[in-house]
């Protein structure tokens, strides 16, 4: 197998002490057990950093997987489940998250023969168990459509809050990504206990964008759900809805980039938060000109800051971000530079500066490289992609100290 070019030496001098030979940190590779087949890997960290992934044994068998670091090292791969009528896409992946020693992950079951009818079925390991329970339903609304781009995180000491694009007011008769002829996609949450009951759901805005990610995190005044928004003219900026006392708010746009396009870019944000700060991360294309961006709030969501934009030629986005802090965050993102392609990363913080952007490695610009994934978990800054070869993929993860950040 051809090894990836795990790169690269980073040199960081303090300017205080030019006479100080500089710090060098190497990117460092973890050996990961997945083997051949494996892809769309999911990094979650809680008491342990949890890694999810999906392998393909067969053309028809699918089986979702994870495993825990422990001692530096990932432990041998646990399945979760297994199935051969499931909807496999390189956008639309399982999660998995830890609650108080609960897991909760996720899969996509076929409803029908089109392609694009399928349900969320729920996983869930509750604490003390040795058993995952399967199928679990997320959604009960019984239509033959696309239900997906599922987020999850912990909310309450037994529960966690799911959130996902639903399809049930499309008709299920097409999906071009622009919705003619059919209803809206929408975007609905839920509480679900460790035993995987759904508590409540709740429609949070009647129409979005098709087929982009959504995320989720909890600030200190509740959840936050971040999702590409679309207006009736056809305007797809990110927009955020926060559950405060109870009720969720209007959505509002983080950014207005004005972005109009008439189907889906399949590229959706990411979000982070610790107490009242949140760091929002996206992609944009608006003009013509590709783009990432990342602002904070600093009241939980209610308002951001200006954006930190990168703009270039090459970027394709596929973000993910991380707070280190109150004030500064990791955030990472694909971009192509010459002849090839590069996951980058680089610390921002709530000024609107952006560090020096370090190339993490090399990767496929294909969609079958998917979305790759940055966890911060302890002192350590955690990498994990999927790797493109000539027959098969396999999953890569990597690390850095998270002082390699800090400025």
């Amino acid at each position: 197998m051809r090894k990836v070019a795990l790169m690269v030496w980073i040199s960081l001098v303090l300017a205080s002490c030019a006479q100080e030979k500089p710090k060098v940190y190497a990117v460092k590779e973890l050996e990961f057990a997945a083997g051949e087949g494996a892809s769309l890997p999911v990094l979650f960290s809680g008491s342990d950093l949890l890694i999810s992934w999906v392998s393909k044994p067969s053309d028809s068998l699918a089986v979702l997987s994870y495993a825990r670091l422990k001692d530096g090292a990932w432990t041998q791969p646990e399945p979760i489940t297994q199935g051969k009528n499931w909807f496999v896409n390189w956008a639309d992946f399982p999660t998995i998250v830890e609650n108080q020693g609960s897991l909760l992950s996720h899969i996509l079951q076929k409803s029908a023969p089109a392609t694009f009818s399928y349900d969320v079925k729920l996983s869930v390991l509750p604490k003390g168990q040795t058993g995952w329970i399967n199928g679990l339903p997320l959604h009960t609304d019984a239509t033959q459509t696309e239900h997906g781009f599922v987020s999850a995180i912990a909310y309450t000491d037994s529960s966690f809050l799911v959130s996902w694009l639903d399809g049930r007011n499309t008709g299920g008769s097409s999906h071009d990504h622009s919705g003619h002829g059919t209803g809206a996609m929408s975007i609905r949450a839920a509480e679900v206990s460790q035993d995987g009951r759904v508590l409540w759901d709740e429609l949070l805005d009647a129409k979005t964008c098709d087929c982009c990610q959504t995320s989720s995190a909890l600030t200190a005044l509740g959840p936050v759900v971040v999702y590409r928004n679309r207006s009736d003219k056809e305007i797809r900026d990110i927009a955020i809805t926060r559950l405060v006392e109870g009720k969720w708010t209007e959505p509002s746009v983080i950014h207005p980039d004005g972005w109009e396009i008439a189907g889906c870019p399949v590229n959706g944000p990411r979000v982070a938060a610790k107490g009242n700060t949140v760091l929002v991360g996206w992609f944009t294309a608006a003009g013509a000109a590709p783009k990432v961006k990342f602002a904070f709030s600093g009241d939980a969501g209610a308002t951001f800051s200006t954006p930190i934009s990168l703009d270039s030629a090459g970027i394709i986005g596929r973000v993910d971000v991380a707070l280190l802090d109150d004030r500064s965050g990791i955030v990472s993102w694909m971009e192509t530079r010459g002849e090839q392609t590069f996951l980058r990363a680089a610390r921002v913080d709530r000024d609107g500066n952006m560090g020096t952007p370090l190339s993490i490695t090399a990767i496929d610009p294909s969609r079958k490289s998917g979305f790759p994934q940055l966890e911060l978990h302890g002192e350590t800054v955690y990498f994990a992609w999927t790797e493109v070869g000539e027959k098969s993929t396999r999953i890569r993860t990597a690390f850095l100290p998270k002082e390699a950040f800090e400025e």
